[in-house]
């Protein structure tokens, strides 16, 4: 019984650990990607260093410097902005 307990033990520890770097690691949008990404938010006014790749029909952008301000943006796979935060 002790084993089993240890074992489950182990598996708990490293679901965990495998699960914190899966979202540590962002997929970063591509060149083409990041290039109509940019197109999009400059329309609005807005200047990104990074874009990542949440999914094949979501991009997102944390800190992007706008003429009004800093915001978290994401777009979805059309290129079309979904949600602009504030985030200062």
């Amino acid at each position: 019984m002790k084993t089993l307990s240890s074992l489950i033990l182990s598996a708990s520890l490293a679901l965990g650990v495998a699960t914190a770097s899966a979202q540590e690691s962002a997929t970063m949008a591509s060149a083409d990607e990041a290039a109509k990404v940019s197109e999009a938010i400059a329309k609005v006014g807005c200047k990104a260093e990074e874009i990542e790749k949440e999914s094949a029909s979501l991009f997102e952008i944390d800190d992007a410097q706008c003429e009004i301000g800093q915001y978290d943006i994401k777009l979805n796979g059309d290129y079309k902005i979904t949600v602009m935060t504030s985030d200062e």
